[in-house]
């Protein structure tokens, strides 16, 4: 049994400590609050992970330090350089392998399928922060002062999950109600599921060729939005989708009063165009397979039905 170490119990963070405990592995859980999934092999510890000679402590003896940490969107350049460099250093000082969570922020926009090993060219001041953070993390690699591995996402879906699908359009047609997308609603896109992304970071964090380089989770699914939508409505029997596009336009002005909106029309690029991620190397040399978009559908459905049970 070894210690496998979590930053951060969002819906990705929990589903890892999970999936770790279930195989018999010993988890500790580092969240601000101490909150996460309840389980005998789960400790669960509060502290602030940005204090790095306290997130050492907490790492020490860890085999594995993972980073499933999320500071709030509308605060990234401040919140993440300090939580990122605690990070990499409590993994450095304790010896422990480090493997992080990002997504495709970094690559900027692209033509075609987003390939592993693209080099990075942000174009927003999210993407700029993430391409630091592997940066950073890889040169400490390079220097040879630890291993180091990032496993990259695309939009989130699973219960609990956020990301714009999850917050613009699933919450509103498991309610039943209209909904207003700010990207192409009929475009293909990968979407990640989070128990893909847990089992993901556990087979990069086990496999020796996982190192110094990264990984794209594999897709649950390439469907458009109107079609996933209309796919969720149907898990839920709810009704049929009422969904419309939303203007730029209408985006900034929500944003004016909504710091978290506000952060999403430099991300635009991702939603008014195809988006595919590819993660041939994670199917071959990792051996995941991505879970069933109806069974991920179904999750989501289920939790909003327990939710009003």
């Amino acid at each position: 049994m070894s210690l496998h170490v979590i930053v951060g119990a969002g819906a990705t963070g929990s589903a890892l400590a999970r999936h770790l405990a279930d195989q018999g592995e010993q988890v500790r859980l580092v969240t601000r609050r101490g909150g996460g999934p309840v389980h005998p092999l789960i400790e669960r510890r509060p502290a602030d992970a940005s204090d790095a000679a306290r997130l050492t402590e907490l790492a020490a003896g860890a085999a594995v330090l993972f980073n499933c940490a999320m500071p709030p969107y509308d605060r990234w350049p401040a919140e993440w350089p300090p939580l990122a460099a605690a990070l990499l250093s409590a993994a450095e000082r304790g010896g422990a392998d480090y493997v992080m969570l990002g997504n495709t922020y970094g690559y900027g926009p692209i033509e075609g399928s987003v390939v592993e090993g693209l080099p990075m060219a942000p174009t927003s001041r999210k993407g700029q922060v993430r391409a630091k953070m592997w940066h950073d993390a890889r040169a400490a690699h390079e220097a040879g002062r630890l291993r180091v591995t990032e496993v990259r996402a695309s939009d989130f879906l699973g219960a609990g999950a956020y990301s714009p699908f999850t917050l613009m359009v699933g919450a509103q047609v498991l309610a039943g109600g209209p909904a207003a997308y700010p990207g192409d609603l009929d475009v293909a896109h990968s979407w990640t599921y989070t128990g893909d992304a847990a089992r993901t970071l556990i087979a990069a964090a086990r496999h020796e060729e996982s190192w110094g380089r990264a990984w794209h989770v594999p897709s649950t699914s390439e469907i458009s939005v109107r079609h996933l939508a209309g796919h969720l409505a149907a898990a839920a029997d709810t009704p049929a989708p009422r969904l419309r596009h939303m203007p730029s336009q209408e985006l900034e002005e929500i944003g004016r009063t909504d710091s978290i909106m506000a952060e999403f029309p430099e991300m635009l690029y991702l939603y008014d165009r195809p988006n595919i991620l590819d993660a041939s190397s994670a199917r071959k040399v990792l051996g995941v397979t991505p879970t069933p978009i109806d069974d991920v559908l179904r999750e989501m459905a289920a939790q909003v039905s327990g939710a009003s049970n």
